[in-house]
């Protein structure tokens, strides 16, 4: 039971429930009711008493409510579906379904107005050399607008792109095919991330899935290893350090693989030992994230195959060292807020103001680490200021911090700044994504 070795290692420790609750910012009442089983303990407030009481692990293992493993990631997905289905509605929401060509038969999809597309216009078109450098430029475009705007208005974009990049592809001839083909799984893995902002987790594997075939067909073998990054990334908002650790250990081993891959794969397996309360791994896994990122950074072969001209940068392409702003991520989910203030301060002040849905994603994380450390006036200052970009965002992510931020906030619901703060914070848990 969690609560009774809560209470023996406090104890061991010397410490009494007063000195604890100073420690991980909860009220002597609650830590003695975890203690007693009659309330049962956040994996949040496992991981303070973890962090305090220096059980590496132990002590936050036992918490309840910990996910699962037996649901795996992995399985969540399927690849199939040769005809895309996406309906557009008058309201501007949307909607998108794979299916087989029979299935697409009998609903009608088959029998849709055709746009007029002809193999032999495509053929010429994708041979032409300012096709290729239009959907390279797209590509940018669409990732600065994926910044600012809703996953809602950004995916039919990227779908519709993804679609006739496969289309282009299916009439050239190598070389272009391929390098058609690899900006197409770009797209289609792109498509994945704003999926999961969406919420939909389902949608986020499949592209993800389905990226990994496009580029498998285009020659590029390390977009697969790279899945297992974003995989990664679903676990973790599950709050799955087991899988986390899993899909991303997965993910670095082959010694072939690119060393940004590498780098991103061992900062995801930092932020799993991170949510499983293992300081020392995290740290070693940071360690590894810095040197492969630095050898990437000076390395002169793109993440794509050798030669190609057309990948993209994987990963962010606005936090100007993700190792550091992980590393503040990491630290706040090891209970030490206070560590992760400073990074998340100065690497924060470091993003361009307008890659605005990375600057909301780490500053929630930022307005919660102070939060958690008990500076409620900055955590609510920081928070209304990024109220009005979260819901323009619609992001599941940010959501998530913001959700954990209500409920941290709610332990001081006497307070002023949190008494002014606490309406606007529901009207925006109450928007469609969040």
């Amino acid at each position: 039971m969690f609560g009774e070795e809560l209470r023996r290692r406090r104890v061991a420790a010397g410490y009494s429930l007063a000195d604890l609750a100073g420690m991980v910012h909860y009220s002597k009442g609650h830590l003695s009711k975890i203690e007693t089983g009659s309330k049962p303990a956040t994996p949040d407030l496992a991981r303070r008493c973890d962090t305090a009481l220096g059980a590496k692990g132990a002590l936050a293992g036992l918490a309840p409510g910990r996910p699962s493993s037996e649901a795996r990631i992995e399985d969540e997905f399927e690849h199939d579906g040769e005809v895309w289905s996406m309906t557009l509605l008058p309201d501007g929401t949307s909607a998108f379904q794979p299916m087989d060509r029979r299935e697409a038969m009998a609903v009608g999809a088959v029998s849709l107005m055709s746009l007029g597309s002809r193999p032999r216009n495509m053929s010429a078109a994708v041979h032409r050399d300012s096709t290729l450098p239009a959907y390279r430029a797209l590509f940018d475009h669409t990732r600065r607008m994926g910044q600012s705007l809703s996953p809602s208005v950004v995916l039919p974009t990227v779908i519709t792109q993804t679609h006739a990049l496969c289309a282009l592809a299916g009439q050239a001839r190598e070389p272009v095919r391929s390098e058609v083909l690899r900006l197409a799984a770009r797209y289609a893995e792109f498509a994945g991330w704003m999926a999961q902002e969406s919420g939909n987790d389902k949608a986020a594997l499949w592209w993800t899935g389905k990226a990994v075939d496009i580029a498998d067909a285009g020659g590029d073998s390390h977009l697969a290893a790279y899945a297992l990054v974003r995989r990664a990334l679903v676990a973790l908002y599950r709050e799955d350090a087991a899988q986390t650790i899993e899909l991303a250990r997965k993910a670095q081993q082959s010694s072939h693989t690119p060393p940004r891959i590498l780098g991103l794969a061992a900062q995801r397996e930092a932020q799993g030992h991170a949510l499983a309360s293992d300081y020392d791994s995290c740290r070693r896994a940071l360690d590894r994230a810095a040197e492969l990122l630095a050898r990437a950074a000076s390395d002169s072969l793109s993440d794509g195959p050798p030669g190609s001209a057309v990948s993209p940068v994987l990963g962010t392409g606005t936090v100007s060292d993700p190792v550091a702003i992980v590393t503040g991520w990491c630290l706040h989910e090891l209970g030490r807020s206070a560590e992760a203030i400073d990074i998340l301060d100065r690497e924060i002040a470091r993003i361009p103001q307008d890659a605005v849905r990375s600057r909301t994603r780490f500053g929630m994380r930022r307005a919660l680490a102070h939060a958690a450390a008990g500076h409620i006036d900055q955590a609510c200052a920081l928070t209304e200021l990024l109220l009005a970009d979260a819901d323009a965002l619609d992001s599941a992510t940010i959501a998530a911090d913001l959700r954990r931020i209500a409920r941290t906030l709610a332990r001081w619901h006497n307070s002023p700044q949190v008494q002014q703060l606490y309406p606007k914070l529901t009207a925006s848990l109450q928007t469609p994504a969040l």
